[in-house]
């Protein structure tokens, strides 16, 4: 949930706001209703942004990261999120249904080939759709790198990160009985969907507390409350992807099929101290992709706002236009 303290700080390296010229909502089947737009230049380069989650939605913001005069910008609410409908809904909605979203939105609008732009499971997404359809990538874009492993939901989930924030991390597990807290994902999966509409709203939140918390490095542990609505489905949203394991196959799935993209070009920005989405994931598929340029970006944590990461995306963007113009 990208709302995060240093906001104004990044400000200064985003393109001007613009507004969507295209709204749709399309049906996407299996009763889900899924929203987009596009903005900047109709006839620029397609860029599809893929937000965080899962169950974040999209925002005004993330046009901002794109030359309006260059690119063609698509932005989507993936199933369950946003003004995608039915909102909060996990019945149909998997990794594979929001690849196959995209596709139905590409083909939609005529697109051929298009640049990924995906931060955190944004990422994840990002890496699997072009894992399932490289041929209809270009180039692709990542920040604070998620690629969707047990080892990665251990940390932020099983004590890793609350070794760094024993505080925060205390007010996480406190809701809990001490016998449950092996396995927080699924203690926390039995209040989310228990069906008690008040005990769903108050795990909501503090699972999107926790999370919200560690997403700046200025972060003094403390978020403020998200609404009860937004908390409860976002949390939803994503407890359900994370008990099942971001419906992969197997676990490491996205290293394992690295070969399939390793030739399109990439760049991976990743926050040096990142407590969600720790830098090990952006090196270990950099490691694996001989096309993509890694930045670490020092005194920057996981926001996609924090000044270092938009500086570093937008400098991405600019390059990626600047080459595909020669």
């Amino acid at each position: 949930m990208d709302k995060y303290p240093d906001q104004k700080r990044a400000v200064q390296f985003l393109y001007p706001p613009i507004e969507p010229f295209d709204q749709r909502i399309i049906d996407v089947g299996q009763g889900h209703r899924v929203y987009f737009e596009q903005s900047g230049n109709p006839d620029g380069i397609p860029v599809v942004v893929c937000h965080g989650g899962p169950g974040g939605g999209s925002s005004p913001a993330m046009r901002r990261y794109f030359d309006p005069q260059v690119y063609r910008v698509i932005l989507f609410d993936q199933r369950g999120c946003g003004r995608s409908r039915p909102y909060a809904s996990c019945e149909a909605n998997t990794t594979w249904h929001l690849v196959a979203d995209m596709e139905e939105i590409r083909r939609t609008l005529g697109i051929e080939q298009w640049v990924l732009f995906g931060g955190s499971w944004g990422a994840t997404l990002a890496l699997i759709y072009a894992q399932s359809h490289p041929e209809r990538v270009t180039h692709i874009v990542l920040r604070g790198v998620f690629l969707m492993t047990q080892s990665e939901l251990d940390w932020f989930y099983n004590g890793g990160a609350g070794r760094f924030w024993p505080e925060t991390w205390s007010r996480f597990i406190s809701l809990v009985p001490e016998n449950e807290r092996g396995d927080l994902i699924k203690a926390y999966h039995k209040r989310l969907f228990s069906g008690n509409r008040n005990e769903e709203i108050r795990f909501g939140r503090a699972w999107s507390a926790w999370e919200n918390a560690l997403a700046s490095i200025a972060s003094n542990g403390v978020s403020g409350d998200p609404p009860s609505e937004y908390a409860r489905a976002f949390a939803r949203l994503e407890n359900h992807y994370f008990i099942n394991n971001g419906f992969l196959d197997f676990d490491g799935q996205i290293l394992a099929n690295m070969g399939r993209i390793s030739h399109l070009p990439g760049k991976i920005i990743q926050g040096r101290y990142d407590m969600i989405c720790p830098p090990q994931s952006a090196w270990r598929l950099s490691e694996l992709w001989p096309n993509a340029d890694l930045v670490m970006v020092r005194n920057a944590g996981h926001a996609l706002s924090e000044p270092g990461i938009s500086q570093e995306l937008v400098r991405a963007m600019d390059s990626i236009a600047e080459e595909q113009q020669e």
